[in-house]
C-alpha cells in the first residue's frame, strides 16, 4: 500500500470528498521514500469528518471509533491500515497546515487532484534533512512537540534548525504541563531508534527537557547509550539473529507501541543505580508493571554483568545470573556486550538460555520448605530459610542435582 496510490487502499477514493487532503507523517515519509509495514493515514476534511469516516467504515466493514467528538476526529481501522479523519482547522487547508508543528509535517497531498500543497517550504527542509518549526506559538500550544522534534530528528536522521532549537530551550519548562503518558510515548520512540538517538538525547539533556522525570540522566548516561548503539550496529552485521531478538519483547507488541529488550536496556541507563529511585521514576512515567520489572531486573543484574566483563563465570555464578535475569536475559546479555564482555562468553550463555533443557539456565528449585518439613519432620522458622539457601548454593555449584540429593543434603545439615 502507498499513501499516494489510492488504488492500493482498502477503500475507494470515491468515498472521499473532493476537498479531502492527506497530511502529516505519511506524506512526509512518502516524499522521503520511507516505507512502513503498517500504513497510518491522516486526512483533513473541510466538513463532516466524523460522518465521512463513519460512512467509509460502514461501506468497507471496517472498525470505527470517534477519537474527539468536539474537534471532529475519528478513526477507521482496517487489517493493515489505520485511517484518521480530522476536521480542517481554519478556512483553508493552507491555514490548517500553518497550525502544525514542523514544516516537514505541514505538507498536504490532494489524492483527487494528485497535487502537493506546501505553503511552508516543507519539501525544501526534507531535502536539507532539517526539522524546522512552523512557529514558536505552535510549539507552545502543545509542549510535547519540544520532545517530538528530537524524536523525529532521530527517526529521520535529520538535524534541528538552530532557531528551532533555541525556541525549544526557552519553552523547556512548559513540558512539565504535559501528561506523563504522552512524554513516555515520545521517550520510548526516541530510545527505540536503532543507532541515531544519542545525538538527539544529548540535546534533550542539555536543554533539560526530561529533568523532572529523569534526574539521574547525565552525561555518563550518554556514554552508555553511545556504547549500546555501537554494539547494536555491530550485532546487526555480525549476529543479526540476536539483533532481531533484541527488537522483540515478552509478548507480541501492537502497532504504535515501543517495547523491546533493546529499548529496555537503553532506558535502564537513564535511571541511575538506585533501584528504589528508579522504581519511582518508572512509576512517574506510567510504565506498566511488566516493563518496570524488566528495567529494574537489568539494574539488579549489573554486578553479574561486571563479573562477566572480567572473564568466564563459574557454574555457580552462571546459575545466579540466569536466576536474577529471568526472562530479561536477552537484554542482560546485550548490556554485557555493550560494557565490554567477550562475545564468545556471551554467545555461550545465550546458547544455554536458548536450550530449554539446560539445568543451569533454566534451573528449578529441587525442594520446597513444605517438602523439607514433611520429610525431615522440621518446624517452620529461620532455620528453614537457611536450609533452602544452602540447598540452592549446592545446586548452583552442581554438587546436588536431584530432589533426593537435596533432601539427603539437608538431612546432613540437620544432624
Amino acid at each position: 500500500m502507498s499513501p499516494f496510490s489510492p488504488e492500493t487502499w482498502p477503500f475507494s477514493l470515491d468515498l472521499l470528498p473532493a476537498e479531502a487532503c492527506l497530511v502529516g507523517g505519511s506524506v512526509r515519509d512518502q516524499l522521503l521514500q520511507r516505507q512502513a509495514s503498517y500504513l497510518d493515514l491522516d486526512f483533513v476534511l473541510p466538513s463532516a469528518a466524523v460522518a465521512s469516516a463513519s460512512a467509509i467504515a460502514r461501506a468497507c466493514g471496517a472498525g470505527f471509533v470517534v477519537l474527539d467528538d468536539a474537534r471532529q476526529i475519528a478513526r477507521v481501522v482496517f487489517d493493515h491500515m489505520t485511517v484518521d479523519f480530522a476536521q480542517q482547522q481554519g478556512e483553508s487547508i493552507e491555514a490548517d497546515l500553518h497550525r502544525r508543528d514542523f514544516t516537514v509535517n505541514a505538507i498536504a497531498y490532494s489524492p483527487h487532484r494528485q497535487t502537493l500543497i506546501d505553503p511552508l517550504g516543507g519539501k525544501s527542509d526534507l531535502s536539507a534533512r532539517t526539522i524546522r518549526m512552523v512557529s514558536a506559538e505552535n510549539l507552545a500550544d502543545d509542549p510535547l512537540r519540544l520532545l517530538r522534534a528530537y524524536r523525529q530528528a532521530a527517526q529521520l536522521n535529520f538535524t534541528l534548525e538552530p532557531i528551532t532549537q533555541s525556541v525549544i530551550a526557552s519553552l523547556a519548562p512548559s513540558l512539565q504541563t504535559v501528561s506523563a503518558e504522552r512524554i513516555r510515548s515520545e521517550l520510548d520512540a526516541l530510545l527505540s531508534v536503532g543507532n541515531a538517538s544519542t545525538p538527539q538525547l544529548t540535546a534533550v539533556l542539555q536543554q533539560q527537557l526530561l529533568r523532572s522525570y529523569l534526574p539521574q540522566f547525565t552525561a555518563a548516561s550518554l556514554g552508555q547509550l553511545s556504547a549500546m548503539e555501537a554494539t547494536f550496529a555491530q550485532l546487526e552485521n555480525s549476529w543479526p539473529e540476536y539483533a532481531q531478538r533484541l527488537k522483540c519483547w515478552v509478548k507480541p507488541v501492537p502497532a504504535g507501541f515501543y517495547r523491546s529488550w533493546y529499548k529496555a536496556a537503553k532506558l535502564s541507563c537513564l535511571l541511575g543505580c538506585d533501584s528504589a529511585a528508579a522504581s519511582d521514576q518508572l512509576n512517574a512515567l506510567k510504565y506498566s508493571r511488566q516493563e518496570s520489572q524488566v528495567v529494574l531486573t537489568l539494574l539488579k543484574t549489573q554486578p553479574h554483568i561486571e563479573r562477566l566483563c572480567i572473564g568466564k563465570l563459574t557454574r555457580s555464578q552462571q546459575f545466579f545470573l540466569f536466576k536474577d535475569a529471568g526472562r530479561a536475559f536477552p537484554a542482560v546479555a546485550f548490556l554485557a556486550l555493550a560494557q565490554g564482555a567477550e562475545v564468545v562468553l556471551v554467545k555461550q550463555l545465550v546458547a544455554q538460555y536458548l536450550d530449554a533443557d539446560d539445568r543451569v539456565a533454566h534451573a528449578q528449585p529441587l525442594v520446597t520448605g513444605t517438602m523439607l518439613m514433611k520429610q525431615l519432620k522440621l518446624k517452620p522458622g529461620p532455620r528453614m530459610g537457611k536450609l533452602l539457601s544452602a540447598i540452592e548454593q549446592a545446586q548452583a555449584a552442581g554438587t546436588i542435582k536431584t530432589q533426593s540429593d537435596a533432601i539427603a543434603f539437608a538431612q546432613s545439615l540437620t544432624v
